[in-house]
């Protein structure tokens, strides 16, 4: 059993998998995933578990190079990745870009707009 780190069995397995510049969508409970794009649900119920907690969790593991934000992605969501180079869209385009990522995180997040693409970076 692991000492630390994500936990989720699936999620682990996902990350594992990234290489340099693939996206994945840490989103709150009702973004839209096009069909074809797997979904990695950790929604329990409205609220859990929180987009931060799960961002955090997510950026402990994983080598982030940019994020890309909607227009509308309200600075609680903006302030906790301050040190990530930010390219913002509008939300529609965000929507669309959902479609070209290696997989989605959905959480309980009920935020309007709690949604990010993050890019996958190397640590080298």
């Amino acid at each position: 059993m692991r000492k630390s780190g994500i936990l989720h069995a699936e999620l682990a397995a996902r990350i594992n998998r990234l290489g340099h510049t693939d996206t994945v969508v840490i989103a709150d409970c009702g973004l839209p995933v096009p069909a074809g794009v797997p979904v990695v649900d950790l929604a329990l119920v409205f609220g859990i578990p929180r987009f931060a907690d799960v961002l955090a969790a997510y950026l402990s593991e994983v080598v982030v190079e940019e994020v890309t934000l909607a227009a509308e992605t309200p600075e609680q969501v903006r302030s906790l990745l301050p040190d990530v180079p930010q390219t913002e869209v509008s939300h529609e385009d965000l929507k669309r870009l959902v479609a070209d990522a290696s997989f989605v995180v959905r959480t309980g997040e009920t935020t309007p707009y709690a949604n990010v693409i993050l890019h996958s970076g190397v640590p080298f």
